[in-house]
């Protein structure tokens, strides 16, 4: 009988788990408002969504340009449901339809180098869930980001939504 070996986790590069844990932090706060997953399912929950984005993210973090690849780092609900999401839920037992009643039908969530926001609603404010300096002064702060050009190119004013998240 050979002993049973667990498979490898994902590369957790540390420059990224602030940003991580407040994606997850959020994420899992929106469930927990609902009251319908209990605390032991949001744990397991937050631990499945947090090595699945460590995984998805290891190749495309660059801290010297915050900005390069915000598109790929973007989680996105828009009533279809963001696979990542949707795999962590399987690992509590939560299926589509139920994601998509504890969760918003518009939801962008951008996971950058020293930035985590959010927006719920296609017209929905931006909200920073967290923010840090960077080390090194880049130039890349003058650049017109992806969030920045949905900013730029609404068509409507934006409607301002307040959301509270207790952990």
């Amino acid at each position: 009988m050979s002993p049973r070996r667990c498979p490898p986790r994902p590369e957790m590069r540390p420059e990224m788990l602030p940003e991580i844990a407040a994606a997850v932090g959020f994420v899992s706060g929106l469930l927990r408002t609902r009251g319908c997953v209990s605390e032991q399912q949001l744990q397991v929950f937050g631990g499945a969504l947090r090595e699945a984005l460590a995984e998805h993210y290891k190749h495309h973090w660059f801290p010297e340009k915050p900005f390069k690849g915000s598109g790929y780092r973007c989680i996105r609900i828009n009533h279809k449901m963001d696979p990542i999401i949707s795999k962590a839920a399987s690992q509590i037992g939560l299926s589509l339809p139920q994601l998509y009643q504890l969760l918003p039908s518009e939801l962008t969530l951008w996971v950058d180098p020293y930035e985590v926001s959010y927006r719920i609603g296609e017209d929905g404010s931006i909200c920073v869930l967290y923010e840090a300096t960077a080390t090194k002064p880049g130039s890349s702060y003058g650049m017109l980001t992806c969030k920045n050009q949905m900013m730029l190119g609404r068509t409507s004013p934006s409607k301002n939504y307040i959301m509270t998240v207790s952990s």
